[in-house]
């Protein structure tokens, strides 16, 4: 522990207008420039402090080793105490795809952690500094203030020039640090493997299921998440990894069960309440999915993806206001968003309001360059609706276009099965029988 005032002493002065951070649990520092960086916390600390005399500082565990230590946080002294750490977008830096990162190297995961550990600890701050460059990569949240960087308190250090090429300051010799930075996923493996040598610890295994999954030995990632999860059965990472096994064998009812342990273990953390909600959603388990998407949105307020999966959900429910209301916020967020302009069409279009619909399909259309075949056929049924039966043979016809026969033949009876829905509602639509006719002879070809 060093006393705060010995830890700020040789702070510059610097640019930033710095204030006591308050009841914040996390102050973090961004800039490309680790000396300023450090300066700016320096400030932020001798702030702090102020209120605080008896504050000491201790150092957090090295980043680059976040992601391999379970527990993360370690045991906190009993009187103020800032926990100082340097560099974090070390404990980020991951070239796995996106589809198969390890939970522990996401940003949100880990700070969702940090936060949860200092929860009712008034007199506690975790005060970090990250490079704006290597969040670009990878930590984009960061920077664009999503889940727990939201309540975040975030300074902007002072740039400059670099003297040199930013070089990530990592424990070289960590073998598990090596693996995660290595762009071949069968070096990553090998690291691993060499790694759980030096013993078979719950963060070691982790890592080394994560990989396991990335070259598609899941045989291998079942054994050693299930070693984890018997060293370390309340890791809400643990848990999260297998909820991901299980998704990859196709078992819901697994994959549900454990994204649901992990979301009560972390309830903060976003990305858990929205995997436990998509997997009852596959089991149409519709009240139970809508209910872990609203966790997901308390979690992470600005979520998008939140916002349209209760939008998505509250529509099969029949709960159409709310699933426009909910549709129009994630408009409202992310306007150049296709698929939040055709489910609001969608929506529109289940409340008979169909010119509204058909606005709304015609800006999800103009933002779609891949130009959806399914949502191009709803626009053509939005036409239908409200007329313009040529209108909507010529959405029909551009919507088919170079589709395999089979994707073809599916768009064409789902699009006469809502037109048939149409004409239950509308027996007199102008135009039905032309659109129907050619339906009945394209489906035929």
């Amino acid at each position: 522990m060093t006393p705060i005032d010995l830890f700020a002493a040789d702070a510059h002065v610097t640019d930033v207008e710095v204030s006591d951070p308050g009841p914040a649990r996390v102050a973090l520092i961004i800039g490309s420039i680790a000396a300023s960086r450090r300066s700016t916390a320096q400030s932020v600390a001798r702030a702090w402090a102020q209120s605080r005399r008896d504050a000491v500082v201790v150092d957090a565990p090295a980043a680059a080793e976040w992601p391999f230590r379970h527990p993360l946080v370690p045991a906190l002294p009993d009187r103020p105490v800032l926990i100082w750490a340097e560099d974090v977008h070390e404990a980020f830096v991951n070239r796995q795809t996106s589809s198969t990162r390890l939970v522990t190297t996401q940003p949100a995961y880990l700070f969702d952690t940090w936060n949860a550990a200092l929860a009712g600890r008034a007199d506690a701050l975790l005060l970090a500094s990250a490079d704006s460059d290597t969040l670009r990569a990878h930590g984009p949240e960061v920077l664009a203030r999503r889940g727990p960087f939201a309540s975040a308190l975030v300074y902007e250090s002072p740039d400059g020039s670099k003297t040199a090429d930013h070089v990530l300051r990592t424990a070289s010799e960590a073998l598990l640090v090596q693996a995660f930075r290595s762009a071949d996923p069968a070096e990553r493996l090998e690291l691993c493997v060499r790694a759980l040598e030096g013993g078979r610890t719950a963060p070691r295994l982790l890592a080394a299921a994560s990989v396991s999954m990335e070259v598609n030995d899941l045989d291998a990632a079942a054994r050693d998440l299930d070693a984890a999860l018997t060293q370390a059965p309340e890791w809400a990472a643990a848990h999260f990894e297998h909820g991901k096994l299980w998704l990859r064998r196709d078992d819901m009812e697994r994959a549900s069960a454990a994204f649901r342990e992990s979301a009560e273990q972390l309830p903060t953390f976003a990305s858990a309440w929205a995997n436990l909600g998509a997997t009852l959603g596959e089991l149409d388990r519709p009240e139970e999915a809508l209910a872990a998407f609203q966790h997901a949105l308390t979690a992470e307020p600005d979520s998008h993806q939140a916002l349209n999966n209760i939008g998505v959900v509250s529509r099969e429910l029949g709960r159409l206001s709310e699933s426009e209301a909910a549709l129009r916020r994630v408009i409202e967020r992310v306007p150049d968003l296709a698929f939040g302009h055709y489910n609001l069409g969608h929506t529109l279009f289940l409340q008979g309001r169909y010119q509204a619909a058909l606005t709304a399909y015609a800006e999800g259309q103009r933002r779609d360059p891949e130009r959806n075949p399914v949502q191009a056929s709803r626009l053509a049924l939005c036409r239908l609706a409200t007329g313009d039966a040529d209108g909507a043979i010529r959405e029909l016809q551009q919507a088919c276009v170079g589709l395999p026969k089979a994707y073809r033949q599916q768009i064409l009876s789902d699009a006469s099965a809502v037109a048939w829905a149409l004409l239950t509602h509308k027996p007199d639509l102008a135009g039905w029988k032309d659109v129907n006719d050619w339906l009945t002879r394209e489906s035929a070809d």
